[in-house]
Protein backbone atom coordinates (compact mmCIF):
# COMPACT_ATOMS: atom_id res chain seq x y z
CA UNK A 1 0.00 0.00 0.00
CA UNK A 2 1.32 3.44 -0.93
CA UNK A 3 2.00 6.05 1.75
CA UNK A 4 0.00 8.67 -0.16
CA UNK A 5 -2.93 9.03 -2.54
CA UNK A 6 -2.13 9.23 -6.23
CA UNK A 7 -5.20 11.34 -7.08
CA UNK A 8 -5.35 9.89 -10.63
CA UNK A 9 -2.43 12.01 -11.84
CA UNK A 10 1.20 11.64 -12.82
CA UNK A 11 3.73 12.44 -10.12
CA UNK A 12 4.66 15.86 -11.53
CA UNK A 13 1.00 16.88 -11.91
CA UNK A 14 0.21 15.63 -8.41
CA UNK A 15 3.13 17.52 -6.85
CA UNK A 16 2.16 20.72 -8.65
CA UNK A 17 -1.49 20.36 -7.60
CA UNK A 18 -0.58 19.80 -3.94
CA UNK A 19 1.96 22.66 -3.91
CA UNK A 20 -0.60 25.02 -5.40
CA UNK A 21 -3.38 24.02 -3.01
CA UNK A 22 -1.16 24.12 0.11
CA UNK A 23 0.12 27.56 -0.92
CA UNK A 24 -3.45 28.82 -1.41
CA UNK A 25 -4.59 27.31 1.90
CA UNK A 26 -1.80 29.08 3.80
CA UNK A 27 -2.31 32.35 1.91
CA UNK A 28 -6.13 32.57 1.96
CA UNK A 29 -6.85 30.56 5.11
CA UNK A 30 -9.39 28.27 3.45
CA UNK A 31 -10.05 26.61 0.11
CA UNK A 32 -12.73 24.42 -1.44
CA UNK A 33 -11.60 21.08 -2.88
CA UNK A 34 -12.47 17.38 -3.03
CA UNK A 35 -12.30 15.27 0.10
CA UNK A 36 -9.36 13.09 -1.02
CA UNK A 37 -7.30 16.13 -2.06
CA UNK A 38 -8.07 17.78 1.27
CA UNK A 39 -6.73 14.76 3.16
CA UNK A 40 -3.42 15.02 1.28
CA UNK A 41 -3.26 18.81 1.65
CA UNK A 42 -3.87 18.48 5.39
CA UNK A 43 -0.83 16.18 5.84
CA UNK A 44 1.53 18.67 4.20
CA UNK A 45 0.04 21.85 5.70
CA UNK A 46 0.04 20.49 9.26
CA UNK A 47 3.74 19.57 8.99
CA UNK A 48 4.60 23.06 7.72
CA UNK A 49 2.62 24.82 10.44
CA UNK A 50 4.17 22.57 13.12
CA UNK A 51 7.65 23.46 11.86
CA UNK A 52 6.77 27.19 11.81
CA UNK A 53 5.43 26.98 15.38
CA UNK A 54 8.62 25.25 16.51
CA UNK A 55 10.88 27.89 14.91
CA UNK A 56 8.72 31.02 15.38
CA UNK A 57 10.87 32.69 18.10
CA UNK A 58 14.21 31.34 16.92
CA UNK A 59 15.80 34.62 15.76
CA UNK A 60 17.69 37.57 17.15
CA UNK A 61 17.13 41.24 16.44
CA UNK A 62 20.20 43.04 15.13
CA UNK A 63 20.75 46.77 14.52
CA UNK A 64 22.57 47.51 11.27
CA UNK A 65 23.70 50.73 9.64
CA UNK A 66 22.74 51.21 6.01
CA UNK A 67 23.63 53.97 3.56
CA UNK A 68 20.54 55.46 1.94
CA UNK A 69 20.50 58.11 -0.76
CA UNK A 70 19.13 61.45 0.46
CA UNK A 71 15.94 62.53 -1.35
CA UNK A 72 14.51 65.98 -1.99
CA UNK A 73 10.85 67.04 -1.86
CA UNK A 74 10.22 65.61 -5.37
CA UNK A 75 11.65 62.23 -4.23
CA UNK A 76 14.74 62.61 -6.41
CA UNK A 77 18.29 61.94 -5.27
CA UNK A 78 20.24 64.91 -3.93
CA UNK A 79 23.59 65.46 -5.67
CA UNK A 80 26.43 67.79 -4.96
CA UNK A 81 29.55 68.69 -6.93
CA UNK A 82 32.81 67.36 -5.47
CA UNK A 83 36.05 67.94 -7.44
CA UNK A 84 34.07 68.78 -10.58
CA UNK A 85 31.93 65.58 -10.45
CA UNK A 86 28.29 65.12 -9.46
CA UNK A 87 28.11 62.81 -6.47
CA UNK A 88 24.98 61.47 -4.74
CA UNK A 89 24.68 62.35 -1.06
CA UNK A 90 24.15 59.39 1.27
CA UNK A 91 22.89 59.30 4.87
CA UNK A 92 23.56 56.59 7.44
CA UNK A 93 20.33 55.00 8.72
CA UNK A 94 19.96 52.58 11.65
CA UNK A 95 17.69 49.60 10.90
CA UNK A 96 16.41 46.74 13.06
CA UNK A 97 16.46 43.40 11.25
CA UNK A 98 15.60 39.84 12.29
CA UNK A 99 18.55 37.50 11.94
CA UNK A 100 17.34 33.91 11.64
CA UNK A 101 19.10 31.15 13.52
CA UNK A 102 20.40 28.31 11.33
CA UNK A 103 17.44 26.03 12.09
CA UNK A 104 14.88 28.76 11.30
CA UNK A 105 16.74 29.62 8.09
CA UNK A 106 16.61 25.96 7.10
CA UNK A 107 12.86 25.89 7.76
CA UNK A 108 12.41 29.08 5.71
CA UNK A 109 14.28 27.49 2.81
CA UNK A 110 12.18 24.33 3.07
CA UNK A 111 9.03 26.47 2.82
CA UNK A 112 10.48 28.40 -0.13
CA UNK A 113 11.35 25.15 -1.91
CA UNK A 114 7.80 23.82 -1.60
CA UNK A 115 5.47 26.81 -1.70
CA UNK A 116 4.79 28.77 -4.87
CA UNK A 117 5.40 32.54 -4.87
CA UNK A 118 2.19 34.55 -4.44
CA UNK A 119 1.76 37.78 -6.38
CA UNK A 120 -0.92 40.13 -5.09
CA UNK A 121 -2.55 42.33 -7.72
CA UNK A 122 -4.66 45.31 -6.58
CA UNK A 123 -8.22 45.44 -7.97
CA UNK A 124 -7.59 48.74 -9.80
CA UNK A 125 -4.63 47.28 -11.71
CA UNK A 126 -6.22 43.94 -12.62
CA UNK A 127 -4.43 42.41 -15.59
CA UNK A 128 -1.43 44.75 -15.34
CA UNK A 129 1.98 44.26 -13.82
CA UNK A 130 2.02 47.72 -12.27
CA UNK A 131 1.66 47.97 -8.48
CA UNK A 132 1.83 44.22 -7.91
CA UNK A 133 3.64 42.92 -4.86
CA UNK A 134 5.06 39.52 -4.09
CA UNK A 135 3.86 38.02 -0.80
CA UNK A 136 6.32 35.86 1.14
CA UNK A 137 4.21 32.98 2.44
CA UNK A 138 7.11 31.79 4.64
CA UNK A 139 7.01 35.15 6.45
CA UNK A 140 3.26 34.79 6.83
CA UNK A 141 3.80 31.35 8.34
CA UNK A 142 6.29 32.66 10.91
CA UNK A 143 4.67 36.04 11.69
CA UNK A 144 0.90 35.40 11.49
CA UNK A 145 0.07 31.70 11.51
CA UNK A 146 2.65 30.31 13.99
CA UNK A 147 1.84 32.72 16.88
CA UNK A 148 -1.85 31.87 16.49
CA UNK A 149 -1.12 28.15 17.05
CA UNK A 150 1.69 28.47 19.63
CA UNK A 151 -0.30 26.82 22.41
CA UNK A 152 -1.91 24.15 20.19
CA UNK A 153 -0.51 20.64 19.69
CA UNK A 154 -1.53 19.75 16.15
CA UNK A 155 -4.97 19.90 14.56
CA UNK A 156 -4.33 23.17 12.76
CA UNK A 157 -6.80 22.47 9.93
CA UNK A 158 -10.49 21.58 9.75
CA UNK A 159 -12.51 20.05 6.91
CA UNK A 160 -16.22 20.77 6.52
CA UNK A 161 -18.22 18.64 4.10
CA UNK A 162 -20.36 20.70 1.72
CA UNK A 163 -21.95 17.96 -0.41
CA UNK A 164 -21.35 16.48 -3.85
CA UNK A 165 -20.00 18.41 -6.83
CA UNK A 166 -22.57 19.04 -9.55
CA UNK A 167 -20.68 17.57 -12.51
CA UNK A 168 -19.35 14.25 -11.21
CA UNK A 169 -20.78 14.00 -7.66
CA UNK A 170 -17.33 14.02 -6.07
CA UNK A 171 -17.60 14.76 -2.33
CA UNK A 172 -16.55 18.38 -1.79
CA UNK A 173 -15.16 19.92 1.39
CA UNK A 174 -13.89 23.25 2.65
CA UNK A 175 -10.49 22.89 4.29
CA UNK A 176 -9.56 25.81 6.52
CA UNK A 177 -7.11 26.84 9.19
CA UNK A 178 -8.71 26.53 12.63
Amino acid sequence: MAGYRKLGRTSSQRKALLRNQVTNLLYHGKIETTETRAKEIRRIAEKMIALAVKERDNYETVTVTAKVARKDKDNKRVTEVVNGKKVTVFDDVQKQIKKDSPSRLHARRQFAAYLYPVVEVPAEAAGRKAHTKEIDVANKLFDEIAPKYADRNGGYTRTVKIGPRKGDAAPMVIIELV
